[in-house]
């Protein structure tokens, strides 16, 4: 298997430092925008959360529930979009956990509202079609708000989830109820995909959870198990969630300058964790095991355990979570299941005093 070297910087140095990690870091992330997910625009704006609705009590009497409607220039004008925000009844601040989520309900079988307070942590959910259409209409939405004139490196669907994640936070981290230490970004799926984007581009993030994210995500790309999502159907099936210079590495016989070892990697020394279902070969549990491990030099240069855990696949119903980077691997199919949550939940609990 051969990887792109993590750990030596484009002009041959290798990184011996955590001075030498930051420039390395930027230059992940800037193959990571311009080879695959597209360059997202940099923000320096205000952004502005107004609540439009309180419902209480909720969650047992345990918290309130507000919509708010989140504004932000672009461009093209302003563009709001709505965010549910589980605010702890006693006003207290909490650690936060922003979900980007499927659907834009307020109860939903991907995260269990009531047990993530009862944990001990806020909760925000917004839905992704809110920023834009999960298609190649790059009109609709944020989409249409940035003009579109680099193919190769204008940003995808994936970049605009991420981005309106960020957006949420800027609102959330003004909020008394939020412990501004223990941000978490989580995601599901394509969703995992955009949480892993969001915290790798995003400082403030401290905590970044990708759940069965897979193919673009936190399985390596050039490590394939059988039954496994690869990058060619990827491509043909969804191009649109990245730049167009990805399409040049579907042929893998090409070389590519990254794997997603680069994504997980750009968080550090921050927290990361992922995690698989043992019948969603379409994710390839063990790929995004190895992608873990593969990642962990850019801790251990910090003097920090990366993935603490086995070379080889991991036992189902296990969790890796004494490293900076955890892993679990549960059984069932391809969902964001309470198990899951227990298991994010515990690993950020673990390191949050660190």
């Amino acid at each position: 298997m051969y990887l792109p070297d993590l750990m030596k910087c484009e002009d041959g140095s290798p990184v011996l430092s955590p001075a030498q990690w930051e420039k390395r870091r930027k230059e992940l992330l800037h193959v990571l925008e311009t080879e695959q997910y597209g360059i997202q625009p940099r923000y320096h704006g205000k952004t502005r959360g107004e609540i439009t609705d309180v419902l209480t009590p909720c969650c047992a009497g345990h918290a309130q529930l507000e919509k708010i409607q989140i504004t932000f220039e672009t461009p093209g004008g302003p563009f709001s979009f709505p965010l549910l925000f589980f605010c702890p009844s006693d006003h207290q601040p909490r650690p936060l956990i922003l979900f980007i989520n499927f659907r834009p309900d307020a109860y939903d079988p991907y995260f269990p509202a009531e047990e993530i307070i009862d944990h001990g942590f806020a909760l925000a959910v917004f839905c992704y079609t809110d920023i834009t259409s999960d298609d190649g209409n790059m009109k609709k939405g944020l989409a249409g708000l940035y003009a579109r004139s680099h193919p190769e490196t204008d940003w995808g669907k994936l970049s605009m989830w991420a981005f309106g994640a960020s957006r949420a936070l800027d609102y959330l981290l003004t909020r008394q109820e939020v412990d501004r230490r223990s941000v978490a970004v989580a995601g599901h799926s394509r969703l995992g995909k955009a949480a892993l984007l969001c915290g790798a581009l995003d400082e403030r993030v401290r905590f970044t959870f990708a759940n069965c994210s897979g193919c673009g995500g936190d399985a390596l790309e050039q490590t394939k198990h059988p039954g496994a999502e690869d990058y060619a159907f990827m491509a043909r099936t969804f191009p649109y969630w990245f730049c167009g210079n990805r399409n040049q590495y579907i042929d893998p016989a090409v070389p590519r300058p990254y794997d997603q070892h680069f994504l997980l990697a750009a968080i550090a020394p921050r927290y990361v964790a992922v995690g698989s279902a043992q019948e969603d070969t379409w994710a390839d549990p063990f790929s995004a095991q190895l992608c873990c491990a593969a990642a962990s030099p850019a801790w251990t240069i910090h003097g920090l355990p990366g993935f603490v855990g086995p070379q080889a696949p991991a036992q189902v119903n296990t969790a890796y979570g004494d490293g900076c980077i955890g892993y679990h691997l549960r059984d069932g199919v391809h969902f964001f299941s309470r198990q899951d949550w227990l298991r994010y939940m515990a690993f950020a609990k673990k390191h949050m005093a660190e």
